[in-house]
């Protein structure tokens, strides 16, 4: 799937595209599942600019086809996933051997493809920041969505007071089946002031929001003295400046981060998935798979996750491109 301007999702049509052989240290994978993130939404419009055109995607899981000279850590058949390599809108992906992460039989590719951007992403949310203690209220925005079910999980393993907030009853169920220990449906009510109540006025600990423009404002009115703030993602916008001086009243820490800086060495980024893997198999750690569609229905895939319809992930099957090449033969 190609896009060659910036627009609404149907700029996503399927080309034929020539991979090269890889190169020295590069990998030929052959996909079987990719994994559709709001990066891609963010890059698809614009807002994360990337040179066009473009092949999005930044996560997928599949069998290694091809090695590169100088490649010794995988081979021809291994099962593997990646994150954060562009490319994964397609059949195959030519991508730096060091950035595969191996995958246990035991886990499908949909698992595979779940895990790897949004489950090492929970995972520096929750240990980078402020590792959550037991009894820590942590208020978790979008709390139904890829990210925000993997933290709830997180952090109700390590015992803190969880709040997640959702936009719908549906989600909100949801959340509270993934351990959230209270749910704010922010449609219905003001989340900050839902927050201070839940809490006895306390506030927020540690505030983990990847939506920006709609719940900033209210993270300052809910976090607790000394809290801590972390913004990671803008879903709903950028959020608007304050002074840094308005941090003074209560004492608040407020961070921001990207998988990119977390990530930055071979052995972070596998300490980090190996962790989230064994969460999984573990079985207290559980992606929630909203859906898996055909590659050829990418642009369908972003209507979803843009309209707010997806509870968990929103996967793309590689082997969905050719049954529709079959269908248009036909």
């Amino acid at each position: 799937m190609v896009v060659r301007h910036h627009g609404e999702p149907d700029v996503l049509p399927a080309e034929e595209v020539h991979l090269n052989a890889p190169a020295s240290g590069e990998v030929l994978v052959r996909l079987a599942v990719a994994g559709v993130n709001f990066v891609d939404i963010y890059q698809r419009r614009g807002f994360q600019p990337v040179p066009l055109p473009f092949i999005p995607g930044l996560e997928g899981a599949g069998v290694v086809e091809s090695v590169g000279p100088g490649v010794t850590n995988v081979k021809p058949g291994d099962r593997v996933a990646y994150a954060q390599q562009p490319g994964a809108y397609a059949e195959a992906c030519v991508v730096p051997a060091d950035s595969l992460i191996p995958l246990p039989e035991s886990m499908s590719f949909e698992q595979g493809a779940a895990f790897p951007l949004q489950g090492m992403t929970a995972h520096y949310l929750i240990h980078e920041f402020r590792k959550p203690s037991p009894k820590d209220v942590v208020l978790i925005h979008a709390a139904a969505g890829g990210v925000g079910l993997l933290l709830v999980q997180w952090a109700h393993h390590l015992g803190a007071h969880v709040i997640g907030t959702v936009s719908t009853e549906d989600k909100a169920e949801a959340v509270r089946q993934a351990g959230a220990d209270d749910v704010i449906v922010y449609t219905e009510h003001d989340f900050a002031a839902e927050t201070m109540r839940l809490t006895s006025g306390h506030g927020a600990d540690l505030i983990l929001d990847g939506v920006g423009a709609t719940t900033f404002a209210g993270n300052l009115k809910t976090a607790a003295v000394r809290g801590h703030i972390v913004i990671f993602g803008a879903a709903g916008g950028p959020a608007d400046g304050i002074s840094p001086h308005s941090l003074m009243e209560r004492s608040l820490s407020l961070s921001g981060g990207d998988l990119r800086h977390f990530m930055r060495t071979r052995e972070e980024m596998l300490s980090r998935a190996e962790d989230v893997i064994e969460g999984l198999e573990n079985g207290w750690l559980n992606p929630r798979i909203f859906g898996v569609l055909p590659l050829a229905e990418a642009a369908e895939a972003h209507r979803l996750l843009e309209g707010r319809q997806t509870i968990g992930k929103i996967l793309l099957s590689a082997g969905g491109l050719q049954a529709h090449r079959t269908r248009q033969l036909r």
